[in-house]
């Protein structure tokens, strides 16, 4: 039996898992390897890319980051949470804020050391990312649209950051002849940014109570539930243009089936959007979104499942 103390420690140790989401970050960091595997170098092994120590580095910072992003959030949303999500808000507040904010800045740092044995230019971007998250937390995040919109691009900018990488990689004369590989994943990341933002809104539509007591201005507070259900109806059917050129005009492999049984769910997602009202079933929402985000990422091995065993030189048409 564990004594009364270890016990604390235990719960302590739960509660800041909750708080920097832990189960999250390894999904993301799962997504940037995938990407990294089947999109930015699938002629190269899956091994090589597995024991890339610069592309470790990478990871590693992007998944530090995001876990403070976590945590700073947290900090700000501390009153809001209690009313939209008090379950979680009780287990949160087992650490201290103080604690929390030695975390943040702990990882932060390690953030940015670790990127000096990359190049100065991952420093320089974790640096800005970082910087952009505490500003999200504290400023933006309470504003119409612009919160959202941000939001959206800070959860999609990890995977910048390994197109970065491996742009820096690409001689200057061969950067033409790669030219397919990024847009390539442009279009998947435009494709998740919209995902992502429309789970945004419906996020705000969930916690509508919460926001309203703490002066928060989302949409569906200024501008009605209504008008709220319409710009995602908007940004549902704008997914179809990144995924036009993902099937049409690039080769994605087997991927096209995940996107097509994606439309199918969306269609469902927007006749229950409109049909719903609750605060449950907008959480049933979020949780299909959040389906449709992790799914992605385990399908990007469908793009061509035989660069797991040897590389493959993938041409691309436009």
């Amino acid at each position: 039996m564990l004594s009364r103390k270890h016990k604390l420690i235990v719960l302590k140790i739960i509660s800041l898992f909750s708080v920097v989401r832990g189960y999250n970050i390894p999904i993301i960091a799962l997504a940037q390897y995938l990407s990294a595997i089947f999109i930015l170098a699938p002629e190269q092994r899956a091994l090589s890319i597995l024991l890339d120590y610069r592309l470790f580095i990478i990871v590693l910072a992007s998944s530090c980051t995001i876990a403070s992003g976590y945590i700073i959030n947290s900090f700000y949303d501390s009153n809001k949470d209690l009313i939209n999500r008090p379950n979680k808000s009780q287990l949160d507040r087992l650490v201290s804020q103080k604690t929390k904010l030695q975390v943040y800045f702990g990882l932060n740092f390690f953030s940015a050391f670790i990127c000096f044995f990359v190049s100065y230019r991952a420093v320089l971007f974790y640096s800005v990312y970082i910087f952009l998250i505490w500003f999200y937390s504290h400023k933006i995040k309470r504003y119409p649209l612009i919160g959202n919109l941000m939001a959206a691009f800070l959860a999609v900018l990890p995977f910048f950051g390994i197109l970065l990488y491996y742009y820096s990689k690409i001689p200057f004369y061969e950067i033409e002849n790669n030219s397919g590989k990024h847009v390539v994943i442009l279009a998947h990341g435009a494709f998740l940014f919209l995902l992502i933002l429309i789970r945004e809104m419906i996020k705000d539509l969930e916690n509508l109570k919460g926001d309203f007591a703490n002066d928060y201005k989302t949409i569906p507070i200024i501008y009605g539930e209504k008008n709220a259900k319409k710009i995602i109806t908007i940004l549902t059917f704008l997914t179809i243009m990144p995924v036009y050129f993902l099937i049409n005009i690039y080769d994605v492999g087997y991927m096209d089936l995940y996107f097509y049984c994606s439309f199918i769910i969306l269609i469902f997602f927007l006749l229950y959007l409109w049909k719903w009202q609750t605060k449950e079933r907008y959480l049933m929402l979020h949780n299909v979104l959040k389906f449709l985000i992790v799914a992605g990422v385990f399908c990007i091995i469908l793009i061509n499942p035989s660069v797991l065993w040897h590389g493959k030189k993938v041409l691309m048409t436009i």
